[in-house]
């Protein structure tokens, strides 16, 4: 991936986190922005997004996200300098739980292969 679709990821990023911060606090206090890939063409960005709590939250939080998703796009065109403003479209970022449960069957290897004394 080159350096300039870095730095837009890095930027959509920012800018879509900072937003539902400052104008939708209360909303999105269990939504965390974790990324965004752009296309080669920058016409349209997945944004990836992790939840506090369990898959009702994260189904909520979703649909939360999709339904503010002209607010968004009017939030970008106005904020980051691109030819086209992408189309969004969300994902759930479920890399997090994965990480976690790979650590904890880890953990449990390791246990069951040490030696009690």
């Amino acid at each position: 991936m080159s350096n300039r679709l870095l730095r837009v990821n890095e930027l959509l990023q920012r800018e879509i986190s900072a937003y539902l911060r400052k104008r939708h606090a209360a909303e999105a206090v269990a939504i965390t922005i974790s990324g965004v890939e752009i296309t080669g063409d920058l016409r349209e960005a997945k944004v990836y997004y992790s939840v506090l709590g369990g898959a009702e939250e994260a189904v909520r939080a979703g649909r939360w996200l999709r339904s503010k998703l002209t607010e968004l796009r009017s939030m970008v065109a106005k904020n980051v300098v691109l030819r086209h403003v992408p189309l969004l479209t969300f994902h759930l970022d479920v890399s997090a739980d994965r990480a976690l449960r790979i650590e904890k069957l880890l953990d449990e290897i390791d246990h069951k292969g040490k030696p009690t004394a």
